[in-house]
């Protein structure tokens, strides 16, 4: 039995194993296409003839929150407008659901990841200056 899967196995297992946590995505929101409005328009900074002639900067607003996201990453079209919509859907995430986003989700995990390596890193420290002092190391 050929089972195909949609995305890269690689990507599948890296995000499982890098959180060990689900995230909860029930809360982003949907985008509807008739609620955007799309400009291209000439992009900014370093890039020289390229930038100054196309227009592949890809402006995106969301018509019922007024949000405006500008995207400039990447020299294709295609990718600055799939990079536009991801960032707004995270802004709207963060606007909406503000501690239940999905970043904010990511902030709390790794805090408490942080946290559970310093008080090991605490504890080790502590056993090792009593071990220094019961040997008369110091």
């Amino acid at each position: 039995m050929l089972r195909i899967l949609t995305k890269p196995l690689k990507e599948t297992y890296s995000c499982i194993i890098r959180t060990k946590t689900t995230l909860d995505h029930s809360k982003v929101p949907q985008i509807v296409e008739s609620e955007l409005q799309e400009q291209f328009v000439r992009g900014s900074g370093p890039g020289g003839q390229s930038v100054n002639k196309t227009a592949n900067c890809v402006v995106l607003k969301h018509i019922p929150t007024g949000i405006i996201v500008k995207c400039h990453d990447s020299r294709s079209l295609d990718e600055n407008r799939k990079t536009a919509r991801e960032l707004l859907i995270r802004k709207l995430d963060n606007i909406i659901n503000q501690e239940e986003s999905i970043e904010a989700q990511k902030k709390r995990i790794d805090d408490k990841k942080s946290a559970t390596k310093r008080k090991k890193r605490e504890k080790l420290t502590l056993l090792k200056t009593e071990w220094k002092k019961r040997e008369n190391l110091e």
